[in-house]
């Protein structure tokens, strides 16, 4: 398993002198830059504290300039493989928009690089579900996940896909967007041409006395209506499974007592899909970036990260034990976002537990936080060089997905 304005020293050394409760007594940090200004509403600085011992790198971003951006992005544009955070940053260096800033984000499985929670990039969904999909939780339950909505602002929450589709005989849920669990009763799933060429071929989710326990309707996509999807049905619905995914369109796939809905369907029929979210955004529209990690460690200025067995079912050893770390923390507006890493496994800096860096994260000023994937993939990059010190013996790791903060050329 895995800056509003430049900053004056002080705010810098505040970080060490606001921590309490989890380490010994505080002592003045020695900061081992100045903070730098990357670009209007971007600054970023490394400070050192003797308490743990730490060495951290953070940023601090102005979500209200018009000229940054957020966006999440999966390695290699696929959902499955992975690449290094820098490799990624770098490798999407070109358009209109610069990646300045880049962390690592959401926990993956290590063998597919497939992430465990939502991801939404530019309005586009990649991946819905209704529960994360990790082997590590000790229950299972919908994990915490950063999103940023059409104006930019950002929040953090335990946001699950809220999906439906009207056709022919009236509205079905979707239950996820290229992803299925395996051993379900019933359910409905929108393939995109994300997940690949075909949907997959699952005897699972198939009734062998009654090929109409599972059906698929291959859809053209033909625009959009506000945030809902427009499609047309292609052909007659399909009760083989392995369905092409039309590039230009999508496949509703539905199994056991979903199946009789979709078997409705007609040719050239009109579907209305929409992607949407539980709990809504503030602005009541889909989020236009999504992107997960494990656990929330700050909720309304409280540091919950004590809690988060009982909250989102972490596991001790990487919960309660000091690791290489990375954060994501937000305002109380969530206009203003910090991305932190902490080195970690060395006697420079020894790495933190989840319940000390919420207490960094709220010295810096954010009101909620997030802990995203650490350990050997904790990878902080700057212009495309990695600003901390990555703990694997080959390197810097290969991840699943990244959050980037762009600045428009």
């Amino acid at each position: 398993m895995t800056g509003l304005r430049t900053l004056s020293p002080a705010l810098v050394l505040l970080l060490a002198g606001c921590l309490a409760g989890t380490t010994p007594a505080p002592r003045t940090p020695s900061p081992s830059a100045s903070p730098v200004q990357l670009a209007p509403g971007i600054t970023w600085w490394r400070t050192d504290d003797t308490r743990g011992p730490w060495r951290m790198a953070i940023v601090r971003v102005d979500l209200t300039q018009r000229d940054v951006q957020l966006r999440a992005v999966h390695a290699r544009d696929s959902l499955a493989g992975r690449e290094t955070t820098s490799g990624l940053a770098t490798r999407l260096a070109t358009g209109p928009l610069v990646p300045r800033v880049a962390i690592n984000a959401d926990f993956f499985d290590l063998r597919t690089g497939r992430s465990e929670n939502n991801q939404v990039t530019d309005g586009e969904w990649w991946v819905g579900r209704m529960v994360t999909d990790s082997p590590f939780d000790t229950y299972d339950n919908v994990h915490s996940q950063l999103a940023v909505a059409h104006d930019g602002r950002a929040s953090i929450g335990r946001y699950i896909l809220d999906a439906r589709a009207w056709g022919r005989g009236g509205v079905v849920p979707v239950l996820g967007v290229n992803h299925a669990p395996s051993g379900t009763y019933e359910g409905t799933v929108l393939y995109t041409p994300r997940f690949g060429a075909r949907t997959p071929r699952d005897s699972t989710r198939r009734d062998s006395a009654a090929t109409r326990r599972l059906a698929e309707v291959s859809l053209r996509a033909v625009g959009a209506r506000a945030d809902t999807m427009l499609y047309v049905v292609t052909a007659a619905p399909s009760s083989a499974g392995g369905m092409g995914i039309p590039a230009d369109g999508a496949v509703l796939s539905a199994w056991g007592d979903r199946t009789p809905a979709l078997q409705q369907w007609r040719a050239n029929d009109t579907v209305r899909v929409w992607l949407g979210t539980q709990p809504m955004l503030h602005d009541a529209r889909p989020p236009m970036q999504l992107i997960g990690g494990w656990p929330r460690i700050l909720e309304a200025g409280v540091n919950i990260a004590a809690d988060a067995p009982s909250r989102e079912g972490t596991i001790s050893r990487n919960a309660e034990a000091r690791h290489p770390r990375s954060a994501v923390g937000l305002s109380r507006d969530g206009r203003t976002m910090w991305l932190f890493a902490v080195d970690g496994r060395s006697a420079a800096s020894v790495g933190m537990s989840l319940v000390e860096l919420g207490d960094a994260m709220r010295a810096l000023g954010a009101w909620d936080a997030l802990n995203f994937d650490g350990g050997g993939s904790t990878a902080l990059v700057i212009d495309g060089k990695v600003v901390n010190a990555p703990t694997d013996a080959t390197g810097e790791r290969a991840i699943a997905n990244a959050l980037l903060v762009l600045q428009r050329r």
